[in-house]
């Protein structure tokens, strides 16, 4: 298949100009912008530097970690590069497996491999022996003089008092990634063989969770935070640091660091325009925009970045970041999530559907579902995406069909059963809770959704085997109790595809709503532009994080009419965050920029 990339015509060749930039910075606002060190030499030269300034003859270095962290790792490394009189690991204060395994029970207990309900009652200490404080107690009196180092999740419970509180964070993709590669385990579990899909399940709705929270109490005492996403590039900084680049976030438009995975589905198109390995089999998704997984880059001077989740921001500033009608709704949650689906030269997602809010609140704890849409990034001749039933297909018929192919019987008769409509290059597709879906072969997809963002209900996937080699499970049962058998192909027509409604136009502007459904809380709107086109987030008081991806046209930039922040250029495809606080912002194509350009705004609608 040749893929529909952007291009210019140089020498009457035809050229390739890929710009999407994975690795997007935040530069950390001076004079905070010097307090960052790398390698474990600079790094314990610095600890040590601040040990010292306590003048005691034993000062305690708590390192809290976050699951995924290679804690041995980190301990084997400062207490070489300090010199610690005692090295204490948190992995003994844990209660005993089976202990941990009665109280997460009700979270991630049974077989299902992927849903479990959500932790919202658990904290860190509940994990840790009770008097694991009194250890730490026995342990720092007993040791001979000099540096006294307690390393592991708990460690800040376990020394409160500690003199330099040191936080080793970890974007929970790395985390997934050595989940997979069984490098590290679940919280107070020594075993790293488990499942990776079990693990991973039990961290979705239990150990973020509890970690989490106790990220959020200790985040203003962090003396430095700990970057060791890349094990051989360990990097530090301080924690007035950490916070001064949070604020800085808050006050400009900004983007995440997108992260790619394969898939039994995957397409080609992300390989040429994201210049991705052109060797990898194929790219199925891209995590252009889901704040809970995504990271931030922070850029320090001379030259060092340091990689940090972006969930520390949505913890640190929510009201900033997300407005406060936004904040009262869904707490410190970012609920607006892009991603791409890449189908280009691949095969059929799963046939799905998602649940409503009511039944994902009852099976799951969420407060919340995945309604979502697909806007078609690209497409080749002959794309289809499949949305509702058929008309006239009887729901006992084709809920048999999915039965039967679940059994191996016999495949199920989508022809018969599931609508498709054709897909062409920007057309929208409203899906919401309830509605059966999928994006068939031959699109790029930018999907725009609601944050929770695993609560898929399969119902077919195409008889093949996932990745590992085993077929993907199947969530039949849930999916047949949620399923709106009134959106059949008719209603999908009338309500669901294209919805698009003119608003507003300006010198070299227009403005468009495009979705999403009533039923969603999520408002999209379309700008087609040659000019400078005018936006606004509405302010912290009254308004609503933005989220905008650049849909058609080479680059463009974003500006404030005041001068508030710098002038932020975006490629085509990148997806880019205006917090609340920003107010007023404007997007213009980039100068010399040869054709219309557009973006997909998303944004939470106010209650009525």
């Amino acid at each position: 298949m040749i893929l529909r990339v952007r291009r210019r015509e140089t020498e009457g060749q035809t050229v390739r100009t890929p710009n999407y930039d994975k690795f997007p910075t935040l530069s950390v606002p001076a004079p905070f912008d010097q307090e960052a060190w790398k390698g474990w030499t600079e790094i314990c030269g610095q600890l040590l530097s601040s040990l010292n300034a306590t003048g005691k003859a034993r000062p305690v270095v708590a390192v809290e970690c976050y699951p995924g962290v290679h804690c041995n790792q980190v301990l084997e490394e400062l207490a070489s590069g300090l010199g610690a009189a005692a090295v204490i690991t948190t992995r003994d204060w844990f209660l005993p497996e089976e202990e941990i395994n009665r109280l997460l029970a009700p979270y991630i207990g049974g077989d299902d491999p992927v849903f479990g309900y959500l932790c919202t009652r658990l904290e860190m200490n509940d994990l840790l022996v009770p008097d694991c404080q009194a250890r730490a107690a026995r342990a720092i009196g007993s040791a001979c003089p000099g540096p006294i180092l307690i390393v592991g999740p708990g460690a800040s419970i376990a020394a409160p008092e500690a003199d330099l509180l040191v936080y080793a964070d970890m974007p929970r993709w790395e985390g997934q990634l050595r989940q997979r590669r069984n490098e590290v385990s679940n919280l107070g579990l020594q075993n790293h063989t488990q499942k990776a899909s079990l693990k991973y399940r039990r961290s979705f709705f239990a150990d973020w969770r509890i970690a989490d929270r106790l990220k959020r109490r200790t985040m203003s005492a962090w003396n430095f935070l700990l970057d060791t996403t890349l094990p051989a590039e360990p990097k530090l900084c301080s924690g007035a640091a950490h916070l001064a680049a949070l604020w800085q976030a808050t006050r400009q438009p900004f983007r995440v660091v997108p992260f790619f995975d394969p898939g039994p589905w995957g397409g080609q198109w992300m390989k040429e325009v994201c210049q991705l390995d052109p060797k990898a089999p194929n790219y199925a998704w891209c995590f252009d925009c889901v704040p809970e997984e995504n990271s931030l880059l922070l850029a320090f001077s001379r030259g060092l970045t340091l990689e940090i989740p972006s969930l520390n921001l949505v913890f640190r500033h929510p009201r900033e970041l997300l407005g406060d009608p936004v904040h009262g709704r869904f707490g410190a949650e970012f609920p607006i999530r892009f991603d791409f689906l890449d189908t280009m030269g691949g095969g059929n997602l799963s046939f799905q559907v998602h649940p409503d809010t009511e039944y994902a609140h009852a099976h799951f704890g969420l407060r919340y579902t995945q309604d979502e849409s697909y806007y078609i990034l690209d497409a080749a001749p002959g794309a289809e995406v499949y949305l509702g039933r058929t008309d006239g297909c009887e729901p006992s018929a084709l809920l048999r069909s999915l039965e039967d192919a679940q059994s191996g019987k016999a495949p199920f008769d989508d022809k018969r059963f599931a609508a498709r409509h054709a897909a062409a290059k920007h057309d929208h597709f409203l899906i919401p809770a309830g509605t059966l879906h999928c994006s068939g072969a031959g699109s790029m997809v930018l999907e725009i959704s609601a944050t929770p963002y695993i609560f898929t209900f399969k119902l077919w996937d195409w008889g093949r085997l996932g990745l590992d080699g085993k077929p993907r499970p199947i969530h039949l049962d849930h999916g047949r109790n949620v399923i709106r058998w009134e959106r059949d192909a008719t209603y999908a027509r009338n309500h669901l595809i294209n919805q698009f409604e003119n608003l507003r136009s300006g010198s070299g502007w227009r403005e468009e709503r495009t979705g999403l459904h009533e039923a969603e809380f999520i408002e999209t709107r379309r700008h087609w532009f040659t000019g400078v086109t005018p936006h606004d987030t509405g302010g912290v008081a009254h308004g609503s994080v933005n989220v905008l991806n650049l849909v058609e046209g080479d680059e463009a930039v974003v500006e404030s009419p005041t001068g508030a922040f710098a002038p932020f250029t975006v490629h085509y495809a990148e997806t880019f965050i205006v917090p609340a606080a920003v107010g007023e912002f404007t997007i213009r194509p980039s100068v010399g920029s040869p054709r219309e350009c557009a973006t997909m705004k998303a944004f939470v609608r106010h209650k009525a």
